[in-house]
């Protein structure tokens, strides 16, 4: 008789790690209840090599990859996992077993590290690769447009190549944890030539990035040391300075990583829910009370495109029918401009959509992630973050941020929030203590690059440093400006070009001052410089990276074309690097 593997009680798992198990066992058991015969594992020297490939922009699928390879490992293969901006055409011509892991990034976009890759592969001149046998992971998000964009191009465009497909794309929504675990336990077998066995013992997935195990899953209760506010008094804007203390957590970090906090939903927004649904906090819903649901476990600020699609089909409302039925993103984008779900169910009468009906309709309550503001060689024992607040007034409501306002208005200091990290290792200092470093982070994204500036401090590194911020006005919103005076005073920052767009008539941005020192620029970048880019990638990002090829072509004497070129060098050397949301 067969024995299914199974997790002992006794295992020294939390539950994250409990839930990632099950999911894998899960698809190996349907392997072997389909009748399909597992041989032992081949000797470590005979190993069959598979290739996982992730293109990530927070990390997350990054994370995946190397669960995956510690899975592969397991089942007797010898994975090699490398980012896709590592894969030139010719070794990807070469591979013969390859798992791609893959985010989308913004509104259907490659993530950064993917996107050279992307180039190549969807050129003319990309190889036919009848000899490999692919799987493709992707992740996304439901709430853009775009869903998992990134996945199901490379999956097609690898099977117009000729490549075979293993397994059919698995397209992940942002609780992706329990499908992809268990999506690798049926592909990773069927990616070996031979048949192979599961581990004779119990086999956790990687946790070399969280040691401790606090994740999304299972944060780590915090408390606030440091709640301050760091705008002026005149400012538009409300920027903060907080401090989570660490204590005997066990949680590390690195600068360049970001912290996810775990928000509750603002308790005025949850009692208008209750009522408009003519429900009481009590009410029985999925297994909790409404109330809380409500508070820690539902999306309720952005409508879901489920609950937007219902209250169009419900809702006697030219307008909203005329948008979602057109298909008219823009249009749909505008009327849903400062609507939360409260706005979207008082579309319908009181009552008719019940507490059960609602709750089905939402998204999970998602953590926010925050470029840490600071290095852990510095921070004794706490996590930095630099946070504007979202604060604005609509249809006679006060509304904001749904993490952003919760640090700031419901976690005092001594309140405790739950946290995690989330590393980030394509987004670090040089490697060379010696390489010049250019930052662009104006308003809070200065946050990772006080962490760089703080992280060479503490480490002593002799590498150039040149920050350009930037802001609004800079007597009420040059935020950190004592720190880095002091900075600029020691010699730790070469070079501060400030960007303050309303103290003169014509604005002045990031993007302005970086062509106004273009010389400079470029012959930093000629000196080995990395540059790394923070903030707005709508916007200011996409700005800054037009200015930049600018630069490159008026001082490097260069055609759009090689600039273009040089650019790609950049990003394929890891010397332009972007935080950007």
């Amino acid at each position: 008789m067969m024995m299914i593997p199974h997790i002992p009680e006794e295992a020294p798992f939390n539950s994250d790690q409990r839930a990632w198990l099950s999911g894998f066992m899960a698809g190996l058991n349907s392997r072997l209840i389909a009748g399909e015969s597992i041989a032992s594992a081949p000797a470590a020297d005979a190993a069959q090599t598979i290739h996982i490939l992730y293109g990530t922009q927070t990390g997350n699928a990054e994370n995946l990859a190397m669960d995956a390879a510690a899975s592969a490992k397991s089942l007797g293969m010898a994975p090699e996992v490398r980012g896709l901006d590592d894969i030139e055409m010719d070794a990807l011509d070469a591979m013969r077993h390859v798992v791609i892991v893959t985010s989308t990034y913004g509104e259907g976009e490659m993530p950064d590290n993917a996107q050279l890759f992307w180039e190549a592969l969807s050129a003319d001149t990309a190889p036919r690769l009848e000899g490999m046998k692919f799987a493709v992971l992707a992740l996304g998000d439901t709430g853009y447009d775009g869903f998992c964009q990134a996945g199901k191009l490379i999956d097609t465009r690898l099977e117009q190549l000729g490549a075979t497909r293993i397994a059919t794309r698995l397209d992940c929504d942002i609780d992706f944890e329990d499908a992809a675990a268990a999506w690798l336990g049926e592909t990773l077998p069927l990616a070996a030539e031979k048949p192979v066995a599961a581990a004779t013992t119990t086999v956790a997935p990687n946790l070399s990035r969280e040691a401790t195990g606090w994740s999304r899953k299972n944060p780590y209760s915090s408390t606030m040391a440091v709640n301050r506010c760091l705008s002026g008094p005149a400012s538009s804007k409300e920027i903060r300075h907080f401090e989570f203390d660490l204590a005997d957590s066990g949680l590390i970090y690195e600068a360049g990583d970001a912290l996810g906090v775990m928000p509750v939903n603002d308790p005025a927004l949850v009692d208008l829910l209750i009522a408009r649904l003519s429900a009481s906090t009590e009410t029985e819903v999925s297994g909790g009370s409404l109330g809380a649901l409500l508070s820690t476990q539902y999306e309720i600020s952005t409508p879901s495109r489920d609950l937007i699609a219902e209250v169009e089909r419900r809702a006697d409302h030219e307008e909203l029918t005329h948008v979602v039925r057109k298909g008219d993103k823009e249009a749909l984008d505008a009327f849903l401009w400062s609507k939360d779900t409260l706005d979207l169910i008082s579309l319908i009468p009181e009552g008719s959509l019940n507490a059960g009906d609602f709750i089905s309709l939402l998204k999970p309550l998602q953590h926010r992630a925050y470029s840490i503001s600071s290095s852990p060689k510095e921070a004794e024992g706490r996590v930095h973050l630099t946070v504007a607040s979202v604060r604005y007034h609509a249809a006679n409501r006060d509304r904001g941020g749904v993490c952003s306002t919760y640090m700031a208005d419901r976690v005092a200091e001594g309140a405790s929030a739950g946290i995690f990290v989330s590393p980030n290792k394509a987004f670090r200092v040089p490697g060379n203590d010696d390489a010049p470093m250019i930052m662009v982070g104006p308003g809070t994204g200065i946050a990772p690059f006080r962490a760089f500036l703080q992280e060479r401090r503490a480490s002593g590194a002799k590498g150039r440093n040149w920050l350009f911020f930037g802001d609004q006005r800079r007597d009420s919103d040059f935020i950190y400006e004592d720190e880095l005076s002091t900075m600029s005073r020691d010699g730790l920052l070469t070079r501060l070009d400030l960007a303050f767009s309303r103290d003169q008539d014509a604005k002045i941005y990031v993007q302005t001052r970086m062509k106004e020192n273009g010389k400079a620029l470029f012959s930093w970048l000629e000196d080995g410089a990395s540059f790394y880019v923070c903030g707005d990638a709508s916007r200011m990002a996409r700005d800054v990276d037009t200015a930049l090829g600018e630069i490159i072509v008026e001082h490097g004497g260069m055609t759009p074309e090689k600039a273009a070129d040089y650019l790609a060098g950049l990003k394929r050397d890891k010397r332009y690097l972007r935080d950007v949301y």
